[in-house]
């Protein structure tokens, strides 16, 4: 809870509330286009998560990867925001967070002027988004933010949530498997986002088995 007591839940944009896969590809596949470079896209958005330098780096000089990137970006709006759809569950997860009086948080590596369109076009209601954070960096904006629950899909996302002191809820629906969300130390698994109300509110209850081990 913040300060307030006001329930702050934040959530991870891509995999998690969103499959950007296929605007993901497209967007890989123009900017291979541009540069002559035959991306393996399959493979590069199986587990999506980590930032976009780290994505490239196997494939373009490392002088080059900063302004593929920021070609990459520019691509994004034109071929990755109309293919893109929010995961099922994902409307009612926020929901539930509301039904509780709670605020919503948006913590994604993405850009943040990108992440928001995706935003604007799946019509997310939400109360804060905050862009280009990864992993343990996530901590200081839930943190910041009051949060007490962070939702992700990525081992990574798992990092950021302990870094922060706050349950770490992981779904199912990116590239990472159960095994390896447990061995990254996550509270709680769920298949996909429309397990979430139902335990947010057992949450919510105390039941015990959804608190998280004391920390320190």
């Amino acid at each position: 809870m913040s300060e307030s007591g006001q329930l702050v839940v934040g959530f991870d944009l891509d995999m998690t509330l969103i499959d950007t896969v296929p605007g993901f590809r497209d967007v890989l596949v123009a900017l291979g286009d541009e540069l002559g470079v035959e991306f393996p896209v399959d493979e590069m958005t199986a587990k999506l998560g980590p930032p976009l330098d780290i994505l490239l780096a196997p494939y373009l000089p490392a002088d080059q990867i900063a302004a593929a990137g920021d070609r990459f970006r520019a691509l994004y709006p034109e071929h990755a925001i109309e293919s893109v759809t929010a995961f099922e569950g994902a409307h009612d997860a926020l929901a539930a967070v509301r039904r509780h009086d709670g605020r919503v948080v948006v913590v994604t590596g993405k850009y943040a002027a990108n992440a928001q369109l995706h935003v604007d076009h799946v019509g997310f209601e939400i109360d804060h988004l905050e862009g280009w954070v990864w992993g343990v960096g996530k901590a200081d904006v839930l943190r910041r933010e009051g949060a007490s629950v962070y939702v992700g899909d990525h081992v990574h996302d798992v990092e950021g949530a302990l870094a922060a002191g706050v349950l770490s809820v992981s779904v199912l629906t990116g590239g990472c498997t159960r095994d390896e969300l447990e061995a990254a130390g996550t509270h709680v698994i769920l298949d996909d986002l429309s397990q979430f109300p139902a335990w947010l509110d057992a949450h919510l209850a105390g039941t015990a088995a959804h608190r998280p081990p004391p920390l320190g």
